[in-house]
């Protein structure tokens, strides 16, 4: 025979069960400091005992705040987010606040309807490499506290990796190798971290006489991998420079696949050190994102423990097997 679920406790059964008034039940389980220690250490007890949950939202009522607060991913199945979601909800928890997560799937327009459902009882938005355009993301700001990862706008909190060092580290590690040619293979037209990366790619390869093109746009996704590693090939570089690590790893698919011999042939390179990437075939040279603690430091800024409006977290470079000396 099915039984029904049992009944939540409510306040009015703590009221009864501690027999007090429910307005004070309320008082001594939200603001203890109206009534007697002995009154809250009783209500207290009676709540445990009968496994009574305060409703969040109905609390938050009265003062507007509901200790919540959305954490928005351009691709959640992305490994890099991992981190930085853990770091994130290690950070919210400690100041007791409940993290809530939307997957953007790589579209603006997605992006925006969950700022847009989510904006009614969250407290604030940790925006992660997000895609809309900065039209919504003004708009959002002015209506929400928000933070940005990889993206900056006038006025907005942010945590930034330095693309410009770790260009510099991936330039000087080819050139050192004696490569002359490479080829970016670029991320969404919507990221703004790829025209960073980009830029200081550009940049930092000219400063040391090396010759860069600009490839794509690619997805961010593994199965990406195959066309820009062709596209790849046939540019004639001796280097390739992928806009993040999926996208490296399935162009180091396809090559093998190919039988292309990396390094021998060619090198590649990834960035944000996802896990796998020491693991792949061969193990990728990529720059490390410090992502768990960006993760941290967005929370504090969103909840007011760190004020900062912009920082810039290192990227160091992780030399593995993918590249090597430039073909003869």
């Amino acid at each position: 025979m099915d039984h029904e679920p049992a009944r939540p406790a409510t306040l009015h059964d703590v009221a009864r069960e501690a027999g007090v008034a429910v307005s004070t039940a309320s008082r001594a389980l939200s603001n203890p400091g109206r009534v007697s220690a002995g009154t809250r250490a009783h209500v207290l007890d009676v709540a445990r005992r009968i496994g009574y949950r305060p409703n969040r939202l109905a609390q938050a009522l009265p003062s507007g705040r509901t200790r919540m607060l959305a954490l928005l991913v351009p691709d959640i199945t992305n490994p890099h987010h991992f981190a930085l979601i853990r770091g994130a909800e290690i950070q919210a928890a400690a100041a007791g606040y409940t993290l809530v997560l939307g997957d953007g799937q790589e579209s603006p327009a997605l992006e925006v309807g969950h700022a847009d459902r989510l904006g009614s009882f969250v407290d604030g938005f940790v925006l992660i490499s997000p895609r809309m355009d900065d039209s919504a993301l003004r708009e959002l700001r002015a209506r929400h506290p928000v933070v940005l990862f990889n993206r900056t706008m006038a006025g907005v909190p942010s945590v930034v990796v330095d693309a410009v060092d770790a260009a510099r580290q991936i330039v000087e590690h080819l050139h050192a190798l004696g490569h002359r040619r490479l080829a970016y293979l670029g991320g969404p037209r919507t990221s703004w971290i790829d025209a960073r990366r980009w830029q200081a790619l550009e940049d930092q390869a000219a400063r040391r006489g090396i010759a860069a093109l600009r490839l794509g746009p690619f997805e961010p996704v593994l199965e990406a991998g195959a066309a820009a590693a062709d596209a790849g090939l046939a540019s004639g570089v001796g280097a390739l420079v992928a806009f993040n690590d999926l996208l490296a790893i399935g162009v180091l698919q396809r090559l093998e696949r190919r039988g292309v011999a990396v390094p021998g042939r060619i090198s590649v390179v990834g960035a944000d050190d996802i896990f796998g990437a020491a693991f792949c075939h061969p193990p990728l040279t990529t720059v490390a994102s410090p992502a768990e603690r960006a993760g941290r430091l967005l929370v504090d800024m969103l909840t007011g423990v760190a004020d900062a409006a912009e920082l810039v977290l290192p990227c160091p470079l992780v030399a593995r097997e993918s590249t090597g000396p430039a073909p003869g």
